[in-house]
């Protein structure tokens, strides 16, 4: 029996496994936590409200909500108290494979003010898989002529866990001629082969059935079997020989069909039949290696029958067996190792998370519009992505985190002279040639009333002629405001002052606040008021209302409406009385003036 020795980093790593809810903060707004898989639904996993600093009673009104990307909703948050929970059943195997790190990466939002957290949960491995052999029962061949120390290649077993869950152990049923050999590398066992360790002898024991058992690290272990059925053949003393026990070869993923890995050459010593060599397959990890590569039994090229993906699998282990053909046929075997070569065909992803939409129009800069994450699925230069928008826009893209983005308003923006932005973010890879996705973005400007109304004209002169008649229309205003619905709604009113000896000013005129037509209340008397100066003003119905004021200057024309009237005689002297004649006057002597005045003006006055 194999065992695995525990170092000091593997006791660390149960030791992790033992404290099933840790959290921590990594940086400025993000937070870790840990919690095994297949844990059940309401499992506790941390206090997130606490963690992230946020108040609980804060929860609702600052419309929390947390968002998973590309996942389930495995976790849930509970607003009563801030506390995150298992939602439904976490399978490590299924979300993250044999990846040593398998973690679910989650964005929690709070608005006013709105902040953006990154919440990072790690899933631990459980000891929940067994330990399996790609067969049951293993028929194996041996001549009885091979010396101690001759071995035989196994499979070995594979299980779905992580870390010292995944460590397997081997150990051979009790005999007298085999034994387990098993290769090691970083404390891992690579590979087990059956080692003849005494001569055998078919007439004794033809046939030899042994048990072997695969144990795995975890508590409680798990354990997994194949039986061994160990034949023992007579003659053919030669097996074939690989000139090398182990290859290592390098392909370009998407290689095409028949395409050629390497070819291989293995030499019998022996003559006729016997040296004459057939190659096959014994093994392959991962096992869909079977379906991606085949031999040809005679020649020993290998070459490629399905579709070679690096981000599928990007090692692959064979093991080859060149059998003679002899009558008790004898094999060599090699392992070819097959390192997939990364290449650029996978382009970018793109996701969208919309914030804040439509984006006011007096929004400060800085205001985030929407999430942007992007992903790739080559690896090295081929996998890094850069995300940009096109210039000239009042937006900016805004690292936040790994492979993620915040589209924020970089510049006010203003509805009245463009009333949406349609925004096209690329993602582009580094891979040559680099590929790229892009996705649009449609932004609308909300309006705000941020304009007043506002009158073609500064002042506006009107003549009326007096004695007009009461209610009668003199004269129409009229100004616009470039906001929409309530903000540009306008009305109309005069601004009241008051008009000679304190006569208000709406006892001559009105105004109708919808049209903004502006009446007479009353006839106007030349006579009395020659000019009248007032302001019309109009106002919006945005909250707070704007307004904007315009002068009107009425002059009111004369109407010959006044008879002359004569003054009486001696008026002109200041006293009234006959007029006195000398009596030496003569013809011509200037006896008296008559004096007369008229209340029009102009030609209306002229007597």
């Amino acid at each position: 029996m194999a065992l695995l020795r525990r170092d000091s980093q593997v006791t660390r790593q149960l030791l992790r496994l033992v404290l099933l809810h840790t959290a921590w903060e990594v940086g400025s707004g993000q937070v870790r936590y840990s919690v095994p898989e297949e844990s059940k639904h309401g499992t506790f996993v941390g206090r997130l409200a606490q963690d992230l600093g946020l108040e609980v009673a804060e929860l609702v009104s600052r419309m929390f909500r947390m968002v998973s990307k590309g996942r389930r909703d495995y976790f849930e948050v509970n607003l009563q108290n801030g506390v995150l929970f298992v939602n439904s059943r976490v399978d490590r195997e299924e979300l993250c494979g044999q990846s040593p790190l398998c973690a679910i990466d989650l964005e929690v939002i709070v608005d006013k003010p709105l902040r953006i957290f990154h919440v990072e949960v790690e899933i631990q491995d459980i000891n929940d898989n067994t330990p399996l052999f790609p067969v049951n029962d293993l028929n194996i061949f041996i001549a009885e002529s091979r010396l101690p120390g001759y071995r035989f290649p196994l499979e070995g077993a594979s299980d779905a866990d992580i870390g010292i869950n995944s460590l397997l152990t081997y150990k051979l049923s009790p005999n007298e001629h085999f034994t387990l050999d098993l290769q090691t590398k970083n404390d891992q066992i690579t590979s087990a082969d059956v080692v003849l360790k005494k001569p055998l002898d078919r007439e004794e024991t033809s046939v030899h059935n042994l048990l072997l058992t695969a144990t795995d690290g975890g508590k409680p272990e798990h354990t997994g079997s194949v039986q061994l059925l160990i034949t023992v053949l007579d003659a053919n003393d030669n097996a074939p020989v690989f000139n090398k026990s182990v290859y290592e070869i390098k392909l370009l993923e998407n290689t095409a069909n028949g395409g050629l890995v390497m070819t291989l050459n293995a030499t019998d010593l022996d003559e006729g039949t016997n040296k004459d060599i057939s190659y096959s397959f014994i093994s392959h990890l991962p096992p869909n290696g079977r379906d991606l590569f085949s031999i040809n039994s005679n020649t020993g090229e290998i070459t490629v029958k399905g579709e070679i993906d690096f981000e599928v699998h990007n090692v692959y282990e064979i093991r080859v067996e060149a059998k003679d053909k002899g009558n008790l046929p004898l094999a060599g075997h090699c392992k070819i190792l097959i390192d997939v070569l990364d290449v650029n065909d996978n382009a970018p992803g793109l996701a969208v998370t919309y914030l804040s939409l439509p984006v006011l129009e007096d929004s400060p800069p800085g205001t985030v519009v929407a999430l942007v994450s992007v992903s790739d699925r080559d690896s090295g230069d081929n996998g890094k992505v850069t995300c940009s928008i096109p210039p000239n826009l009042p937006f900016q893209l805004v690292p936040t985190f790994k492979n993620y983005y915040s589209l924020v308003l970089a510049e006010a923006v203003d509805r009245e002279r463009v009333s949406e932005y349609k925004i096209l973010v690329t993602a582009r890879d580094e891979g040559a040639p680099s590929l790229s996705a892009s996705s649009s973005i449609l932004v609308p400007i909300a309006d705000v009333n941020d304009n007043a109304p506002a009158f073609p004209q500064p002042v506006y002169t009107v003549f009326v002629k007096e004695n007009n008649p009461p209610g009668a229309h003199l004269f129409s205003v009229s100004a616009s405001d470039p906001d929409l619905r309530e903000n540009a709604l306008v009305s109309y009113s005069v601004v009241e002052r008051s008009v000679g000896e304190q006569q208000p000013l709406s006892s001559y005129i009105s105004v109708h606040s919808e049209s903004g037509h502006i009446y007479a209340v009353q006839p106007f008397d030349y006579e009395e008021l020659q000019v009248l100066q007032f302001q019309v003003s109009a106002r919006d119905a945005g909250f707070p209302s704007l307004c904007g004021n315009v002068t009107v200057q009425l002059f009111v024309l004369d109407e010959n409406d006044n008879a002359p009237a004569v003054s009486p005689p001696g008026s002109g002297r200041g006293s009234a009385g006959p007029e006195l004649v000398p009596l030496s006057a003569g013809a011509g002597h200037v006896v008296g003036k008559i004096r007369a005045v008229d209340a029009d003006s102009g030609y209306n006055a002229w007597l």
